[in-house]
């Protein structure tokens, strides 16, 4: 089984530093990258090409949350996950609906790291427990109803994003244009209410309305 790649992003230097170097010696791994915050991330991604980003978000991580959600808007690869790494659940809520995969202290031990990346490049989520009741008020993951049902192409088209494919490979499985696909991909979101293709994932999986 390949090396799963990561690229280490943070704003810090010494955390990008520290990060790689204690990622770099887990197995299984394969750092391809260390990257600051700047509006090159996106084009930054596409040249890596990484399974996982992990991203320190600093002790203010509200300055990076309109990023993470660019990230992850346009991203072409719904298979690529985002762990965060903030100081305390401040903003947790914020950047959880952002669309990141993975949440959890910037004082996380390597061996929950390890796991959370592990995880979150299979479509499965990583929170820090004690996070939960500052991303739902309730402190569990029961989920509101939808307000509109998913037509059947729109839950075609959502179980395919939740295999990781691209707009235009569900427009060749669908046999539909990558134009269509982009209209389903923006209705899907706005049904869920959710601001990343990631998170319109994460949600329906727990309305149960697709699996994993």
């Amino acid at each position: 089984m390949a090396d799963l790649r990561l690229l280490v992003v943070a704003g810090d230097p010494l955390a990008r530093a520290g990060l790689t170097m204690l990622l770099s010696d887990q197995p299984g791994l394969q750092i391809v990258g260390q990257v600051g915050e700047s509006e090159e991330l996106t084009a930054e991604v596409e040249v890596y090409r990484p399974d996982v980003i992990v991203w320190d978000l600093g002790w203010e991580p509200g300055d990076s949350i309109e990023m993470v959600a660019e990230l992850a808007a346009e991203s072409e690869e719904p298979g690529i996950a985002v762990v965060g790494l903030i100081p305390d659940g401040e903003q947790a809520s914020a950047i959880w609906l952002a669309g990141v995969g993975g949440l959890l202290f910037r004082d996380v031990t390597i061996e929950r790291l390890y796991a959370a990346i592990q995880a979150v490049a299979q479509g499965l989520v990583a929170i820090e427990p004690e996070l939960l009741a500052d991303i739902l008020p309730t402190g569990s993951f029961e989920e509101p109803a939808l307000t509109e049902a998913l037509t059947p192409r729109e839950l075609e088209v959502l179980q395919l994003l939740a295999e990781g494919l691209a707009n235009r490979a569900i427009a060749q499985q669908l046999d539909i244009s990558e134009h269509t696909v982009k209209f389903h991909v923006n209705a899907i979101m706005g049904k869920l209410g959710a601001q990343s293709r990631t998170a319109a994932v994460v949600r329906a999986t727990r309305l149960g309305l697709i699996m994993l």
